[in-house]
């Protein structure tokens, strides 16, 4: 029997890798890159064999999808922001049978979901930023959902972060699930001085985030599911913020009692509201 053995909202901006950077950004995210370092050595005192990334930056207009190649390499750079993210090389195993799992337990629950492993559909950086800090070594097999679903409804991604718990359960591996993706996500307007960088763009979307992990650290789960869909319509959710439904929706929406714990504090990025934060999995009911 398989088992979630970890969950997490993620950042993946890409000034991680331009913080690799020789350059006036040098070492600017390494409170990021050590929040995901510090996941890698939870997984890795858990024995978890699989990392399974909702990724905001994967657009999908209809259906649910999984990328569940067997194995992943290349060569990217990133289309919206290649002065950022350019040249950046991956090579990752894969778990086709827990993608394929997924697929089945959504479709048993009449989601439309396809399981794809298709050597040309490659990772976006949503999933590969945080591969790069959290399974450099390749201790983990990695599994892509499509986290930016443009035209899905709350009710149904709930229901699909049912299923994957159902499939990880079925499954025989130790999975940590990540949402990958923003808290508030409007963008710094273009022209933006370059110390923007490190802002947030509206006083008013940095509040809310701020009130936001309150209350995911007191565990106020029905007072943040009451308000989510008016956050993520005023704050400008990343992929409508379908990566913090499906994980919730898995770990049991606003039946759910953990308090998280922040292992990257809050932080402007060219605009966006970021962090890194575990949901424990002691108060996910059954």
């Amino acid at each position: 029997m398989g088992e979630i053995a970890l969950a997490a909202k993620i950042t993946h901006v890409p000034s991680m890798y331009l913080s690799e950077k020789p350059g006036p950004h040098q070492g600017c995210r390494e409170s990021a890159i050590n929040g995901h370092k510090e996941l890698k050595r939870r997984a890795l005192e858990r024995n978890i064999d699989t990392m399974l990334v909702i990724d905001v930056h994967w657009l999908v207009n209809a259906g649910y999808h999984v990328n569940c190649n067997d194995s992943f390499a290349g060569v990217y750079t990133s289309n919206e922001l290649p002065h950022f993210i350019k040249d950046m090389r991956y090579s990752y195993k894969g778990n086709p049978e827990l993608g394929r799992l997924v697929a089945e337990c959504a479709n048993e629950r009449g989601i439309k979901t396809r399981a794809h492993e298709v050597d040309s559909l490659t990772l976006e950086y949503g999933t590969l930023v945080p591969c790069r800090y959290m399974n450099d070594d390749n201790d983990f097999k990695v599994v892509s959902i499509a986290g930016w679903c443009a035209w899905h409804s709350f009710e149904t991604s709930r229901e699909f972060g049912l299923a994957i718990k159902e499939a990880i359960r079925k499954s025989n591996n130790r999975v940590m699930v990540l949402a990958s993706g923003s808290l508030s996500h409007r963008f710094n307007d273009n022209g933006s001085p370059e110390e923007s960088i490190f802002q947030v763009s509206d006083e008013f979307y940095k509040q809310v985030d701020l009130r936001v992990i309150e209350l995911w650290k007191q565990g106020c789960w029905k007072e943040f599911t009451d308000m989510l869909p008016t956050y993520n319509a005023t704050c400008h959710g990343e992929g409508n913020m379908h990566d913090t439904v499906i994980l919730l929706g898995m770990l049991g929406w606003d039946k759910y009692e953990g308090q998280v714990e922040v292992l990257t504090e809050y932080f402007g990025s060219s605009g966006t509201g970021q962090l890194n934060a575990e949901f424990p999995l002691d108060k996910i009911p059954d």
